[in-house]
């Protein structure tokens, strides 16, 4: 029996020393390609990287493409940025499209203002840049927050819109599930979990994207999706004030998320929040601002255990409601980003959607 349980210890503790060397190698060959990619990555932002002062900020965009063409305006979700299209660029360009992907406040190279603003001054800068380019009509999409953002330009500048594309955000209200019931319960879990929440600062830029890569759903991957998410933490690693390393530095103060008492106040009671860009988030209600929708819409709903929000109920009814002009693709088994997990699938999703509409040939 003792032998058996020396035996056992030995087998474990082998199994341990396997995952660290497993892990070490892992990292010496990530800290090879972050070091790799990096004057790729350069080159490509300076070829297509730009900035526009705009009457909010010095808004920094990606653009491709011939102005000559349609024009798709896409707008990241939260603590992204630009370069989350990168791996379906290419395949975007091959519509003949021209494309534009901004970086909102915070996020990217776009730094944070000195004004309080909201989703609709965000709207406001795409306007701006637009008007700028002489462009008098656009598609308009993005995903999670960049589609709130989408819903929010289409309700200032309905006129400037040519059609909409949704993925998993924009379409429904944040906080639609939020019963009054579970509010007392909902806002002790919060306070619990910002007391436990830790700052992520780092010594270097690799050991940040090594946080990355361990947690945000980027280890396994190879190829274009993994050069994808590390052109991606490029733009999002900035070094701080004491020379250390953040994630999207100030991206969690200006969205409300950076405190217990500001993640409340976003939800519960939006008009005493600190922050506008987290408070009108919140406060953005599809269901009026769709109410006389007139104009192709494209919801990108995907259904899963590991999908943030349950938005398939009322995406259906708003479907439902507007069944001329509302594409509702429900994409089973599928996490929050849905070109993530299924790049090619939502192109092909886009480029039908585009064709039925006369929008590209």
């Amino acid at each position: 029996m003792r032998k058996n349980l020396i035996l056992f210890l030995c087998f474990i503790m082998y199994l341990s020393a396997q995952a660290q060397t497993n892990a070490s190698s892992d990292s010496i060959t990530q800290r090879e390609l972050y070091l790799n990619f990096k004057p790729e990555f350069e080159k490509y932002e300076k070829l297509h990287g730009k900035y526009i002062q705009t009457d909010n900020v010095n808004m920094h965009y990606l653009e491709w493409g011939d102005k000559k063409n349609p024009t798709l305006v896409w707008i990241h979700g939260t603590y992204s940025n630009g370069y989350e299209l990168y791996e379906i660029i290419d395949q975007l360009l091959k519509m003949n499209l021209h494309i534009i992907a901004i970086d909102y406040y915070g996020h990217g190279y776009t730094p944070i203002p000195q004004k309080n603003l909201s989703i609709y001054h965000v709207a406001d800068d795409i306007k701006f840049l637009l008007d700028k380019m002489n462009i008098k009509k656009a598609i308009i999409g993005g995903w999670s927050r960049g589609g709130t953002i989408t819903s929010a330009f289409y309700d200032a500048y309905p006129g400037m819109v040519q059609a909409l594309i949704l993925e998993d955000g924009g379409s429904v209200a944040w906080d639609y599930h939020v019963k009054s019931t579970d509010i007392v319960k909902d806002i002790e879990e919060t306070k619990e979990y910002y007391t436990n929440k830790k700052p992520l600062v780092f010594d270097s830029e690799f050991d940040a994207y090594w946080f990355i890569y361990n947690n945000w759903g980027v280890k396994g991957k190879t190829n274009t999706k993994l050069k994808k998410d590390i052109f991606t933490s490029y733009a999002r690693i900035k070094k701080n004030t004491n020379s250390k390393y953040e994630i999207n530095p100030g991206a969690e103060e200006l969205t409300g998320e950076n405190s217990a008492e500001e993640n409340i106040a976003i939800i519960y009671t939006p008009f005493t929040s600190k922050t506008a860009i987290g408070a009108s988030t919140h406060q953005l209600n599809p269901k009026i601002i769709y109410r006389n929708l007139n104009k192709p819409l494209l919801i990108f709903d995907p259904i899963s255990k590991y999908d943030w929000f349950d938005f398939k109920e009322e995406n259906n009814k708003l479907a439902t409601e507007h069944k001329s002009f509302i594409i509702h693709k429900v994409y089973e088994k599928t996490g929050h980003g849905v070109k993530d997990e299924h790049p090619n699938t939502v192109v092909n999703d886009i480029k039908a959607f585009l064709q039925n509409n006369k929008l590209i040939k």
